[in-house]
C-alpha cells in the first residue's frame, strides 16, 4: 500500500499544480479575448458602438440585451485620454478595464450628478508629470489612473423599451474619447 500512496500523492499534487497554472495562464494566452474582439470594432482612442447581442451570438459573453453599449479601446502611450460622455435619458455607467479584463474603476450617471461626464484617463507617470499648480478639481473633471497603458472603457446605458433603443444608441454615439493635447 505504501508503494502506491507516494506516487498517488505526487500525481495529485502535480495535477492540482497543472490545473492552477493553466487556469491562471489562460486569460493571458487567449488569442480572441475581449480586448481583441473590441479592438476590431474601431480605431484606438475613439468611441465605437458595440453591436447588440442576438440569439446567435454577441461581441462579449453574457451581454445584457436591456443595455446598449459603446466602447473606447485606449492606448495611453501617446498621452492622457479625455473621455466625454453626454447625459443619457436612462441609467448610464462608464467602466474601465485593463487590457487583460481587470476592472479598476466605474462611475454611473447618479454619481456624476446626471450631467455630462468628463474624465481624464492617464498612467501614474502621466499623472505625476502634471504641474503642481494645475487647478483641477473634482467639479471640473475627474482624473483616473490606469494601471496599464492599454485597456477599454465600456459605456453602457439602460434601454427600458424596445422602441427607445435607437434614442439611447444615438446618445451613446455622441460620446467622445481622444488623446489630450
Amino acid at each position: 500500500m505504501r508503494n502506491f500512496a507516494l506516487p498517488a500523492l505526487i500525481g495529485l499534487v502535480l495535477g492540482v499544480l497543472a490545473h492552477l497554472v493553466s487556469v491562471l495562464a489562460m486569460p493571458r494566452l487567449a488569442l480572441d479575448d475581449a480586448f481583441a474582439r473590441l479592438s476590431q470594432l474601431g480605431t484606438p482612442n475613439a468611441v465605437s458602438m458595440v453591436p447588440d447581442p442576438t440569439p446567435l451570438g454577441a461581441t462579449l459573453p453574457r451581454m445584457d440585451p436591456a443595455f446598449a453599449s459603446a466602447v473606447c479601446v485606449y492606448d495611453l502611450s501617446g498621452g492622457a485620454l479625455h473621455i466625454h460622455v453626454p447625459a443619457a435619458p436612462y441609467y448610464l455607467s462608464v467602466s474601465f478595464y485593463t487590457r487583460h479584463g481587470l476592472a479598476y474603476y466605474a462611475i454611473n450617471d447618479r454619481t456624476a450628478g446626471r450631467r455630462a461626464t468628463d474624465l481624464l484617463l492617464m498612467t501614474p507617470a502621466q499623472r505625476a508629470a502634471l504641474p503642481e499648480d494645475e487647478e483641477i478639481t473634482a467639479a471640473d473633471r475627474l482624473i483616473i489612473e490606469s494601471p496599464s497603458s492599454e485597456g477599454t472603457v465600456l459605456i453602457r446605458s439602460f434601454v427600458p423599451e424596445r422602441g427607445e433603443r435607437e434614442l439611447v444608441r444615438a446618445r451613446l454615439a455622441e460620446a467622445r474619447c481622444g488623446v489630450t493635447s
